[in-house]
C-alpha cells in the first residue's frame, strides 16, 4: 500500500514539475501577448465608451449608436461584406479546383504550378502597378475591348470597380491557398482511395465522401485566411484609388483610416470593437461547422 501511494505521489510530482516547466516556457509568449494584444484591446474597449480622451466621461454605447447611424460606416460595411461574400468563396473553391487539377496527371503541370505561385513573389506595389497598366482608361484591357468595337471603360470609377479588385485578390491569393490544399490532399491515406477505386466509387462521390472529409480542417483554415485577407484588401485599393475611392470600393479600412486622420478615436475604437466581434462570430461559426463535418475523420 505504501509503495502504491509512493508511486502515485511520484507520478503526481512529475506531472506537477512538467506543468510548471511548460508554464515557464510559455510565460514569455503569454506575457508578450498580454502586453501587446490583450491589454491594448481592453483599452480600445474603454476608449469606445468614453466621450473624448481628455474628459473621459463614460457614455457607454452612445459611440456605437452614432456609428451605426453614420452613412459612411454603413456604406463601408456594406461594400466590405459584398466583397468578402464574393471573393472568399471564389478564393476557396477555385484554389481547391486548381489543387485537384494539379493532383491529376496532366501535361505541363509544373508550368501551371509556377504560374499560380508567381504572384506570391510579387510585391503589392508591383501588383498595383500591373493593374494600373491593365485597367487604366487608356490601358491594355480597354485597348483590347476597343478592337471588338466596344467603348473603353474607366474601370476604377465604374460599377465594375469591385470586380477588378476581386480579380486582383484572387490572382494574389490563389497560389498560397492552392499549396495548402495540395499538402492536405497528399496526406489523405492512399489505401482509402485505392479501396474506393476497387469498390468502383466514381470520382465525384470519392471527392465529396472521402477527400472533402479529410480536407475539412484545411478548408476551415483556408477560409479563415481568405476572410482575413479580404479585410486587408484595403492596401491594394488604397494604392489604386487613394483615400476616397469610387463608392463600391469604399471599405471599412478606408472609413477607419479616415476617422483616424481626423483624430476621432472614439468612433475608431467602436468600429474596431464591432469588426472584432463580427470576425469572432464568423470564425466561431466556421469552427462549429468544421467540427461537426470532420468529427468522424478525426475520431
Amino acid at each position: 500500500m505504501k509503495a502504491r501511494l509512493s508511486r502515485i505521489a511520484e507520478r503526481f510530482n512529475k506531472r506537477s514539475r512538467d506543468n510548471i516547466n511548460g508554464a515557464l516556457w510559455l510565460a514569455p509568449s503569454l506575457i508578450g501577448v498580454g502586453i501587446f494584444y490583450i491589454v491594448p484591446y481592453f483599452d480600445i474597449i474603454r476608449y469606445s465608451m468614453i466621450d473624448n480622451p481628455i474628459r473621459r466621461n463614460f457614455v457607454f454605447f452612445d459611440n456605437f449608436t452614432n456609428l451605426f447611424g453614420n452613412r459612411a460606416f454603413q456604406e463601408a460595411t456594406s461594400n466590405t461584406l459584398k466583397f468578402s461574400i464574393v471573393a472568399v468563396p471564389l478564393a476557396v473553391i477555385l484554389s481547391l479546383m486548381i489543387a485537384l487539377m494539379l493532383e491529376a496527371r496532366i501535361p505541363l503541370k509544373s508550368y501551371f504550378r509556377t504560374f499560380f505561385l508567381s504572384p506570391l513573389m510579387v510585391p503589392v506595389a508591383s501588383v498595383v502597378l500591373i493593374w494600373q497598366v491593365l485597367f487604366h482608361p487608356n490601358g491594355a484591357v480597354n485597348e483590347l475591348i476597343m478592337l471588338f468595337g466596344a467603348r473603353g471603360i474607366d474601370w476604377m470609377q465604374s460599377e465594375y470597380s469591385q470586380i477588378v479588385v476581386v480579380i486582383l485578390f484572387l490572382w494574389k491569393n490563389l497560389g498560397f491557398n492552392m499549396i495548402l490544399f495540395m499538402a492536405a490532399l497528399s496526406n489523405i491515406p492512399r489505401e482509402i482511395l485505392e479501396s474506393a477505386d476497387v469498390d468502383g466509387i466514381g470520382p465525384f462521390r470519392k471527392l465529396f465522401s472521402i477527400k472533402m472529409r479529410y480536407l475539412s480542417p484545411t478548408l476551415l483554415f483556408v477560409t479563415i485566411l481568405s476572410l482575413i485577407n479580404s479585410f486587408k484588401v484595403f492596401r491594394e485599393v488604397y494604392l489604386l484609388t487613394g483615400d476616397y475611392p469610387y463608392g463600391d470600393l469604399y471599405m471599412l479600412q478606408h472609413f477607419m483610416n479616415n476617422i483616424f486622420r481626423s483624430l476621432d478615436y472614439q468612433r475608431l475604437a467602436a468600429a474596431a470593437v464591432i469588426m472584432t466581434i463580427a470576425m469572432v462570430i464568423i470564425i466561431a461559426t466556421l469552427f462549429i461547422i468544421e467540427n461537426r463535418f470532420g468529427r468522424d475523420v478525426e475520431e
